[in-house]
């Protein structure tokens, strides 16, 4: 078991989220006067470093919210790699320091009460007093901490955690051991602290000081590059009173420079400037609104319903990370997230959800704002199909090679599975595919080969058909539930002459009171699986999942196989899948990519296709989910 050093870990690290109760003298406290009035409870410091504490937390969470809105910061990004899982998990409690902070704050007041009893709203000379001691001795003693942190002795054991992240992020910044933090404590706390005891302290020049602090902090760890070029031109001076993102990055990738806390003066002074400081800002920041890097393959996802749109990664990066599911701190957001919704359904556009690398090509997600319900909307179809449109086109003019349609993006009523866009635009030099010959490779794939029988719901769409066909082949009775005879017979007379027998038409679900086999396209009540005999295996294609009503049964989860383990930057689950794991239609169209197939893949399947892209897949690393669980 390998040796822990002094003061690196957290003295509240096994307490999961029970950390929080910590603060609770602090809560107790903020009650007991508010019960005798407002003025008590303002006078009150452990209601104001309480409040502090919680602006504190929701400023690191919504700036890192914003850094990753890659909509609008894809080409103002320094570092050009996604935040993945290890990065994510790294820093699942950056904001230990704000309670660490608070506890110590509150002992800080106990020990001096009368230097925080009584301080005015506002006091000029404090805000002179409160910079001096911050530019002469805050920036002074952080740089030469930070400077001996990244010694022989230091970095490994303390500094080294807070440099395993890749990418800074503003939560990068709590992202830290006990001890460095402590360090930290000190360096903002003496300002503070001098300020209040010279007599010249008040509450605005506290919270001000605070959160400037934290804002410096996270605009130097954001990875997005906002510093506009001109101030450089204008005021040459200014470049050493205040740092940049690309300063604070240069020195997460090329250490033992830039050590500085916000001034990069302290560097030039003692010769640990990185040279390369101001010209790669320079080009970073002439660079922006012009698309640098070019994904090879796009994703276009859509929200399933209103609470699953919160788990987009720009919103909640930690719950983005998890595979979805209902929580109760989404609802009270939910009438938030329903405005939202009728803003986006007014007026907007397809925006970049995410990105990751596979095999060196740049794979991006991007959404269709509209929300599941909606495509079942016949006044909806023609807005929601301009949006694919758009966003067909958006990729064909950036030489996207291959563009995948989400689940309801290709719906067979709304654009014929893709045809639509094909037949409108001949001409196209992206490749739209809407993956549907993988997931009918995986849920067949899923079926034992001892199977005789089977009972197929949504046996006329584009996945039923193929999966029937490919079954009947196979010696498989396939018991198809349709209500039109035309349709089962277009499909029946596909299959070769000597297989026809094996496609049965039914119309209840009766009919499958023997079959243990169910393969699930169109979604059924608990009352239709009722009919299903104990020990039936339900496989299923349709968005969302059915209930899994039966105890007695088993149930399938949606087509989806695992990204080869050589994937980079992915750090959030898509919907309700785990770590790693995409949707079938997705896998379909990444190994579209990487095959560099240059046909069109939209409208009915081609079943002898299945078994190439089956193998592909196997090919290039991805793996079916159903093999991983066995």
């Amino acid at each position: 078991m390998a040796k822990i050093a002094p003061f690196s870990a957290w003295p509240w690290e096994n307490l999961g989220t029970f950390k929080y109760m910590l603060l609770g003298p602090l809560v107790g406290s903020i009650v007991h006067s508010g019960l005798q009035g407002v003025d008590h409870l303002a006078s009150n410091w452990c209601f104001h470093v309480f409040f502090i504490s919680f602006l504190r937390f929701a400023l690191y969470m919504w700036y890192t919210n914003i850094c990753n809105m890659l909509f609008l910061t894809r080409n103002r990004l320094i570092l050009q790699q996604g935040i993945d899982f290890d990065q994510i998990d790294k820093e699942w409690d950056w904001d230990n320091f704000v309670i660490s902070q608070a506890l110590l704050a509150s002992l800080a007041i106990y020990i001096f009460p009368d230097g925080f009893a009584n301080l005015p709203v506002w006091e000029t000379k404090g805000l002179f007093v409160i910079v001096v001691i911050h530019v002469l001795v805050s920036e002074h003693l952080y740089y030469w901490v930070h400077r001996s942190l990244h010694g022989n002795y230091l970095f490994t054991p303390y500094h080294s955690f807070h440099h395993a992240s890749a990418v800074p992020q503003p939560v990068t910044a709590g992202s830290t051991t006990f001890l460095e933090e402590v360090l930290v404590t000190t360096v903002i706390g003496l300002p503070v602290l001098g300020c209040c005891l010279s007599g010249y302290g008040s509450k605005t020049i506290i919270y001000g000081y605070v959160l400037v602090f934290d804002i410096l902090r996270c605009f130097g760890h954001s990875n997005v590059e906002i510093m506009p070029q001109w101030i450089f031109e204008y005021f040459p001076f200014f470049k050493y009173i205040l740092y940049t993102p690309t300063y604070y990055s240069l020195h997460h990738t090329e250490m033992k420079t830039n050590y500085c806390l916000f001034m990069p003066l302290y560097d030039v002074l003692w010769n640990t400037l990185n040279t390369k400081s101001w010209a790669s800002q320079k080009k970073i920041s002439l660079a922006a609104g012009k698309s640098t890097r070019i994904p090879d393959f796009v994703f276009l996802a859509h929200c399933v319903d209103i609470t699953s749109a919160l788990h987009v990664p720009f919103l909640f990066r930690s719950f983005s990370s998890m595979a979805y599911s209902a929580r109760l701190f989404l609802v009270p957001l939910w009438p938030f997230t329903f405005v939202v919704m009728l803003l986006m359904w007014a007026k907007s556009k397809t925006f970049l959800l995410s990105f990751y690398n596979l095999r060196g090509k740049l794979h991006q997600t991007w959404a269709v704002p509209r929300f599941g319900f909606q495509y079942f909307l016949p006044f909806a179809s023609e807005g929601i199909n301009k949006h694919i449109e758009e966003a067909i086109l958006r990729a064909d003019k950036l030489g996207v090679k291959v563009i995948s349609l989400a689940a309801l993006n290709k719906n067979e009523a709304l654009n014929g599975g893709g045809t639509l866009f094909v037949k409108r635009h001949p001409n196209l030099k992206v490749r739209v595919v809407h993956g549907n010959t993988l997931t009918a490779a995986v849920i067949l794939n899923e079926i034992r080969e001892d199977v005789k029988e089977v009972f197929l719901t949504g046996a006329t769409s584009k996945l039923g058909r193929a999966i029937a066909l490919y079954l009947c082949q196979r010696g498989v009775c396939v018991l198809m539930l349709t209500p039109s005879t035309e349709r089962f017979q277009n499909i029946q007379q596909e299959a070769p002459a000597n297989c026809q027998k094996n496609l049965v038409q039914v119309t209840k679900y009766q009919a499958a009171r023997n079959c243990k086999t169910w393969v699930v396209g169109k979604w059924i009540t608990p009352g239709q699986q009722r009919w299903a005999p104990a020990g039936t295996h339900f496989h299923q294609f349709v968005v969302p999942p059915i209930l899994a009503f039966r105890r007695d049964c088993t149930y399938g989860e949606l087509a989806a196989m695992k990204l080869p383990d050589d994937v980079e930057g992915l750090g959030s689950c898509e919907y309700t899948m785990g770590r790693g794991i995409v949707h079938a239609c997705h896998a379909g169209g990444v190994v579209h990519s990487l095959e560099g197939w240059t046909h069109h893949e939209v409208g009915a399947l081609d079943v002898d296709r299945i078994d190439v892209v089956w193998k592909a897949a196997l090919k290039h690393g991805l793996q079916p989910v159903s093999s991983l669980s066995k």
